[in-house]
């Protein structure tokens, strides 16, 4: 595969065109009389027209031919794409999944689209305002066929097999451990390679972020020249009534046919595009004397709600690090937390449940559900002589969390067939080492 070129920095205002076609894009105008090379231009928008300068958000697209050149949408079935959050009745438990399952390609051919199945969410999507969490398991790329969300943004996490995913901006090659996401209107297809698997959250109604980073400074965390955004690459592909645009609206999904690629787009310039981000190159932020910084010092990306510090969802990592803290229990606290939080693991071992969160798993713990570390993390770590010591090496887990009450769907309490029915053994074995009569236990560290 030729190696894929990018644009980068987050958010910015950028411009592409594909060097077979110099010149495509006008020069001083966006929607000239006659464009370069007798294209279209069209505009896609990611915002109010009257929004802010600094949340605006819009592209020109120059293309073969405009996206209206479609036969009429019609309904389909929506597999196991949901939004509806009350399926089946709420659930308090913590809940753990055992690795979703993947289609095997021998017995079944399951393209991106079709191996979408809703896990769980919130809110609202006629009101844009909510998210979904969704994962993907197939085993076969889309064949003229693409997809757009006019519902919101998608970020993709893949955890098993890369991504070969065709925009209307461009190319990119997104691997596990990378991320990108495909904001709300933008058609896309997938190549997949093997049989794979990955997450998706979903957010209505807003756009990731990147998180503000207050007392930590001007530098940190993900930083804005890491995010890749693919260059222009057009296809002057005639697919007579053969090429089939399915639209996920309100929930529900459409296709239509079209006689031509999608991906017609010579040139274009704006700051609404697709993007990808390598979480290798997050720069970790942590505690280095004593007790935890709060998880947020790991947040990739927030999309936030209209409350000020409150987020309808956050990315978050848990990268290799160095724990160093003095005189402290290392690794995550018991705790109850007024937000959701969904975590999975694309590889490794996730240092406070070694045993039954596998790769390609996860968990959900709703708000004021308790959680931790499980009943052996516990003992370890309480007697485990304190000393620099790398955390996470050769492991990525990730948390979605959300100001919002996520409700479970069918599919994942029930018909994934992939719920721990144990998952709170984990913590039967912890035990009273309560010692009433005396305040200073005997120093371990």
């Amino acid at each position: 595969m030729t190696e894929l070129k990018y644009i980068s920095g987050f958010g910015n205002e950028c411009a592409s065109e594909d060097p077979r076609c110099p010149g495509a894009l006008p020069e001083g105008q966006n929607n000239p009389q006659v464009c370069p090379y007798n294209l279209y231009a069209e505009q896609l928008s990611g915002s109010a027209f009257t929004c802010p300068r600094s949340t605006n958000k819009r592209s020109w697209l120059y293309r073969i031919l405009p996206s209206v050149c479609h036969k009429p949408f019609e309904f389909i079935d929506q597999g196991h794409i949901t939004h509806n959050w009350d399926e089946v009745n709420p659930d308090p438990n913590q809940l753990r999944w055992k690795p979703f399952e993947i289609p095997k390609a021998s017995q079944k051919k399951v393209d991106f689209v079709n191996g979408l199945h809703t896990l769980c969410g919130a809110g609202d999507i006629r009101s844009n305002n909510g998210l979904a969490i969704h994962v993907f398991l197939c085993n076969t790329s889309m064949e003229n066929r693409c997809f757009y969300n006019s519902d919101g943004d998608l970020l993709i996490v893949p955890q098993k097999g890369k991504l070969l995913i065709y925009t209307e901006f461009g190319k990119m090659l997104v691997q596990p451990n990378e991320i990108c996401v495909i904001q709300r209107g933008m058609r896309f297809s997938i190549d997949v390679f093997e049989e794979t698997r990955g997450y998706i959250l979903e957010v209505y109604g807003v756009h990731f972020e990147l998180p503000d980073l207050g007392p930590i400074g001007a530098n940190g965390l993900a930083n804005p020249r890491d995010f890749l955004i693919p260059v222009a690459w057009y296809e002057d592909r005639q697919v007579p009534g053969g090429y089939t645009v399915i639209n996920k609206h309100q929930g529900k999904l459409f296709a239509a046919r079209q006689d031509v690629s999608p991906f017609n787009v010579v040139a274009w310039h704006g700051n609404y595009t697709p993007y990808k981000y390598n979480l290798e190159n997050f720069m970790v932020i942590n505690s280095v004397a004593f007790d935890h910084a709060d998880p947020s010092i790991f947040t990739v990306l927030t999309a936030k709600s209209v409350r000020p510090g409150v987020a309808i969802a956050d990315f978050v990592i848990f990268p290799p690090r160095w724990g160093v803290a003095d005189k402290t229990f290392r690794p995550p606290y018991y705790h109850r937390n007024c937000m959701s939080e969904f975590m999975g693991l694309i590889k490794g071992r996730y240092e406070a449940k070694q045993g039954g969160f596998l790769p390609g798993g996860g968990s959900l713990h709703s708000p004021m559900t308790p959680h931790g570390p499980d009943a052996d993390c516990f003992e370890k770590a309480s007697k485990v002589k304190l000393a620099p010591e790398r955390i996470a090496d050769g492991t990525m887990a990730f948390m979605f969390e959300s100001s919002l009450n996520m409700a479970v769907t069918k599919w994942g309490l029930k018909t994934s067939n992939c719920l721990d029915e144990n998952y709170y053994k984990c913590w039967e074995p912890l035990k009273s080492h309560f010692t009433p009569n005396s305040r200073n236990p005997a120093e371990t560290n």
